[in-house]
């Protein structure tokens, strides 16, 4: 009887082990879905987030564009002019291009030698500090496991050692999972 319980005990934690990752991940992505179609309100559904999609690549489109720069950077000083909105828009704006633009900032991951036995894993944001008179420090970005948050360190130079051969996002996952995900070459 405790051998059946045993072994049932350890099927269930097996498929929840397997079915959870797979129906948390198919929950956001439907969530995500639903979100962006709902956006713009047409009686077909996936219609609404075709419309999105083509609206973000047109006004990427534009804002490329020789004659038409000139206009989103107007824009952008009319809301670097408004005091708590600067704020947040050069937030989110900075932290957008931290991914997905031309100044990538998570792609350089070092390791940090925190002590003669302990090192920690981040990534280099910043290689120039001379704006606040600290020329052998470096801005080192450590996110945190679990978490959508992290830490910023002024580490000196010499403490930082570059991670050859290993994909940025391969070190963003094994640091975010807790050291869970495997680091691969």
């Amino acid at each position: 009887m405790k051998f059946t319980y045993n072994r049932v005990l350890s099927y269930f934690f097996r498929g929840l082990l397997v079915l959870t990752p797979l129906a948390v991940t198919s929950y956001v992505i439907y969530a995500i879905f639903i979100f962006l179609d709902g956006l713009i309100p047409v009686p077909f559904p996936g219609i609404g987030i075709l419309m999105v999609l083509g609206l973000i690549t047109f006004v990427g489109y534009l804002a490329s564009l020789f004659f038409t720069k000139p206009l989103f950077e107007w824009f952008e000083r009319g809301v670097f002019k408004i005091p708590l909105v600067n704020l947040l828009y050069t937030s989110i704006k900075d932290l957008m291009g931290a991914f997905v633009g031309d100044k990538k900032k998570f792609s350089s991951p070092v390791i940090v030698q925190i002590s003669d036995t302990m090192a920690r894993l981040g990534f280099l944001t910043q290689e120039d500090l001379s704006v606040i008179e600290e020329p052998e420090f470096v801005a080192v970005y450590f996110p945190h496991s679990y978490n959508v948050s992290g830490n910023v360190f002024l580490v000196k130079r010499d403490r930082v050692k570059p991670l050859k051969g290993v994909k940025s996002s391969d070190v963003m996952k094994f640091m975010v999972s807790g050291g869970v995900s495997p680091l691969e070459h």
